[in-house]
């Protein structure tokens, strides 16, 4: 079991079926037909309250239980509905229950990548990391979209990280960040697609972030998760100044400067 509310990350507000990305981040579409591609008619007197919409407010609200009721008033058809209570009870840390949910939308629609990837999700909260990593790579296989794989890249990165085959885990991260840059710095707290962030060696954990960011140029990120490393309590300087990634940073002072603190670990 998991600890604390899992860290589920892609959004911030659902409308008509797609979950809007925080900005400057790509839309990530929760299977529903897009609104514009729609036959356009004259707006009604009055806006119609589906239960999908007064659950996704509940979402919003994070009132997780009655979110689950709006959702259950909807079609028992809709697999993006059971994908969504899914997402509710997940949030409850009702992980059977949740695990329910997403069986039953893939049952309803075999190639539903969300509920697939999240199916993955409960197996890594159960530490099952061989079989989420199974669900993972199922999904990879029918992810229409790169925002998509890239959060799913992330989520088996992950994994293979939880059962140390970091070899694995860092080809996995580097997919994930060439489909999307901002792929570890998305922050929320529900979505249709979750992203796994909740792993035990934290320390290690961003220093491996870390060094992926160094290897891509973007050097202010990288000197924030080094620092996060070793605030968590990642001991091995010397392999940090020896570490090729870090070859372009060791001349600025900022590294230098972290390189010579003793951070007060967390």
């Amino acid at each position: 079991m998991i600890s604390r509310p899992l860290a589920v990350v892609v959004a911030a507000v659902f409308s008509g079926g797609c979950l809007f990305a925080q900005p400057g981040n790509a839309i990530l579409d929760a299977g529903r037909t897009p609104a514009s591609s729609l036959p356009q008619t004259a707006a009604p007197d009055k806006p119609v309250i589906t239960p999908e919409l007064r659950g996704d407010i509940f979402m919003a609200k994070k009132q997780y239980r009655e979110a689950i009721e709006a959702f259950h008033q909807g079609s028992p058809d809709d697999p993006v509905l059971y994908n969504k209570s899914g997402i509710a009870y997940h949030q409850l840390l009702q992980l059977d229950s949740a695990l329910k949910s997403y069986q039953q939308a893939v049952r309803l629609r075999k190639d539903y990548v969300e509920a697939i990837n999240n199916i993955g999700t409960v197996y890594y909260a159960r530490k099952s990391f061989r079989r989420s990593i199974s669900y993972y790579k199922r999904a990879l296989k029918i992810a229409p979209s790169e925002p998509k794989s890239a959060s799913i890249y992330s989520n088996l990165g992950t994994a293979y990280f939880a059962r140390k085959q970091y070899k694995d885990a860092t080809d996995a991260f580097q997919t994930a960040l060439s489909l999307d840059p901002d792929v570890f710095e998305h922050r929320s707290s529900f979505g249709v697609l979750l992203e796994e962030r909740n792993v035990e060696e934290r320390a290690k954990y961003h220093y491996y972030v870390a060094k992926m960011y160094a290897k891509n140029g973007r050097t202010e990120l990288a000197l924030q998760y080094l620092r996060k490393a070793l605030e968590e309590g990642f001991k091995e300087k010397k392999q940090i100044e020896k570490d090729p990634e870090f070859a372009s940073m060791r001349d600025l002072k900022e590294f230098k400067d972290l390189m010579a603190l003793e951070p007060r670990v967390l």
